[in-house]
């Protein structure tokens, strides 16, 4: 632990438009993995707080949802989620995908953030897949549209350029006490963060099966007299037709869903995990509050 004399902390918020990768970076900047990743895009619903750790300075980073055109009251929440996560900000990271761009996506975020008082730095992913010369022709033209403090190259899949970006923003955190102990890296309750690992485990196992209209709902998390943890969990989706996704040929899919859930669990947790799964069919979930108040949104209109 440093001397609380010389440390520093701040905030970074991590914004782009849906799947460029911002949890993947979170996770690299942390060192280990705090938020959900998939193929998929908008798996990040609500606003999460990583804890990375450089040296006396303490980094705490808002891992947003990605900021998309709204159509739903869930999509409202999200988008409302991304912004709010940049307030207060010391710095804000745009990260752009480069490959996929998403300019439909991209264009209108570059437009808000013209005017806003955080320092933003423009993070450019999958240098490792990208080829030179039309990635510094996207810097430039990008860099044009917003005054950008600065413009990093990275691979939040390799890790390439991380390190780089991690210095950067430490040496621009303010002075001030750590918020949060010094082997604390997420602020996720383990109940929060377990109902995460199965939904991750939904959006990997079922790819393109399952749309976006599915939750995982904590029922119980408790811990056993012999120190195991007992997990159990509620996966609600909105159409009966998606039942039989879910379960899988004489629940094949849900247990396949369940052990890797588990395993997983198991591993963050440090003890034997007991999880229990089943799933509801709400049409409405979308629409219920108490769903929005569990997984960290706030109801809008």
């Amino acid at each position: 632990m440093t001397d609380t004399a010389s440390q520093k902390c701040g905030v970074a918020a991590v914004i782009g438009a849906p799947n460029a990768g911002k949890s993947t970076l979170v996770n690299q900047l942390v060192g280990q993995k705090v938020a959900i990743t998939s193929a998929k895009a908008q798996t990040t619903r609500a606003k999460l707080l990583g804890i990375a750790l450089h040296d006396a300075t303490q980094m705490i980073l808002v891992d947003t949802p990605g900021i998309f055109e709204p159509r739903r009251r869930l999509d409202r929440a999200m988008v409302s989620a991304a912004w709010e996560g940049t307030q207060a900000a010391d710095a804000v990271l745009l990260l752009v995908d480069p490959v996929k761009q998403r300019r439909h996506e991209l264009m209108p975020l570059l437009e808000r953030l013209k005017d806003r008082p955080e320092r933003i730095f423009l993070v450019l992913n999958k240098v490792d897949i990208s080829k030179k010369e039309p990635l510094l022709a996207l810097a430039q033209e990008l860099g044009e549209l917003v005054q950008f403090e600065e413009i990093f190259f990275i691979s939040a899949f390799t890790g390439d350029g991380v390190p780089e970006l991690k210095e950067r923003l430490a040496g621009m955190m303010p002075e001030g006490p750590w918020h949060y102990p010094e082997d604390q890296v997420s602020d996720a309750s383990e109940r929060l963060l377990a109902t995460e690992v199965t939904r991750e485990q939904l959006y990997q196992q079922l790819h393109e099966e399952l749309p976006y209209d599915a939750a995982v709902r904590p029922e119980s998390y408790s811990v056993r007299p012999d120190g195991s943890v007992e997990v159990r969990q509620q996966i609600v989706i909105a159409r009966s037709s998606q039942k039989p996704i879910v379960l899988g040929k004489q629940g094949a899919r849900i247990k396949a869903i369940g052990e890797a859930a588990r395993a997983e669990l198991a591993e963050i947790l440090g003890a034997k995990v007991h999880l229990f799964l089943h799933v509801k069919v709400d049409e409405r979930w979308a629409e219920s509050r108490e769903i929005y108040e569990e997984i960290g949104l706030d109801w809008v209109g």
